[in-house]
């Protein structure tokens, strides 16, 4: 596994769990196949679970599997029956097991107890005294009560019992960064941004980047797998129907791929990532996660989880930090992804949320 250390010395890995498939419309969800998917990740190195207040019940499970860590019942799956369960305690809370948060409130009035509220609540379901990212979200750029919501939350991280240890922001785009950093200050108040980055959606790179990297911010992407269109499922075949795409991410992502250049372009880009990953052994999906984990200012990356329906530890804790991406590797890759507009008909991060 590769790390992110933050200036305070906080460090996290550069893969991250994603909760946002508990929502719904990613398979009915089992609630105890999820939970003991969410140990065996655990157990696995891959310790850190990415979660919102609208997520379902994300942040319920993370506390519940704490809950379970924590008094000794955790129940490993029948395929872990070799793995000693003494160790596995001891590996867990040496590794720690690391939940971040987001808080989504309605646009409008924004007080510090309404702000207290909501990450109290964040976390109780999360069974936390205190989170460790909190990342905040805001609907409307025209309602600038989101610099309200931030000066809350930058109290209650610098209170004596602090509810926060890091606050980051999610879906925000550059002209707002700019705007809270002459509000609030961006020093030691906003540490990550997350947004959507991906091997065809680049529209961070046209300023975003830049900026993070003139603040000491980084970047936490999601939508890389483009909720598994860059998979070998969908190479060599036709373009899907709506009904084909069964999840709601598939549906998401179909539109990225039409915005940036079409089904058949996207299939050239999935034999090129083939190819290239035939080249180190590894999956085109690898290929393409590991395209933007190498990107500048890329903290770490959120890969959803199906829980309960389908895994990749392997990939995630093995393959993918098996090789790396030479200079032949880019270029061809480059050589593909440029004939699509990789800023999607948008402009700048966040910009499909407004």
């Amino acid at each position: 596994m590769e790390y992110t250390t933050l200036k305070d010395g906080f460090t996290f890995p550069k893969i991250i769990n994603g909760m946002w498939q508990v929502t719904g419309g990613h398979g009915k969800i089992n609630y105890k196949n999820a939970l003991n998917d969410m140990v065996e990740y655990i157990s696995s190195g891959l310790n850190t679970f990415d979660m919102a207040d609208h997520y379902g019940p994300a942040e319920d499970l993370y506390g519940e599997v704490l809950v379970q860590v924590r008094k000794g019942e955790v129940k490993l799956n029948p395929n872990q029956t070799s793995f000693n369960l003494l160790y596995f305690f001891i590996f867990v809370w040496c590794v720690l097991v690391v939940g971040f948060t987001k808080w989504f409130p309605r646009p409008g009035v924004v007080t510090l107890e309404s702000t207290t509220k909501a990450i109290n609540r964040a976390a109780s379901r999360m069974k936390l005294d205190k989170i460790e990212l909190l990342q905040f979200h805001w609907w409307d750029y025209d309602d600038e009560r989101y610099i309200d919501a931030l000066k809350a939350l930058v109290t209650l991280k610098n209170q004596s019992k602090p509810l926060i240890s890091h606050i980051g922001l999610t879906n925000f785009d550059t002209k707002r960064l700019q705007i809270i950093k002459e509000s609030i200050g961006i020093e030691n108040n906003i540490v990550t941004n997350q947004v959507s980055y991906s091997i065809i959606d680049r529209r961070c790179e046209k300023s975003m980047v830049q900026f993070c990297n003139n603040n000491d911010i980084y970047i936490i992407a999601y939508g890389v797998c483009l909720g598994g269109l860059i998979s070998e499922k969908f190479l060599g075949v036709p373009e899907p129907s709506q009904v084909a795409l069964n999840t709601w991410s598939l549906q998401k992502y179909r539109d990225y791929v039409e915005r940036w250049g079409g089904w058949r372009l996207f299939q050239d880009l999935l034999e090129v990532l083939k190819k290239v990953g035939n080249k180190h052994g590894v999956s085109l999906t690898v290929v393409a996660i590991r395209y933007i984990l190498d990107k500048p200012r890329v903290g770490a990356l959120v890969i959803g989880c199906r829980w309960g329906i389908t895994k990749h530890i392997d990939d995630l804790t093995m393959t993918l930090f098996s090789f790396s991406l030479d200079k032949d590797d880019l270029r061809l890759i480059e050589s593909i992804v440029s004939k699509g507009d990789t800023m999607l008909g948008w402009t700048d991060c966040g910009d499909e949320y407004r």
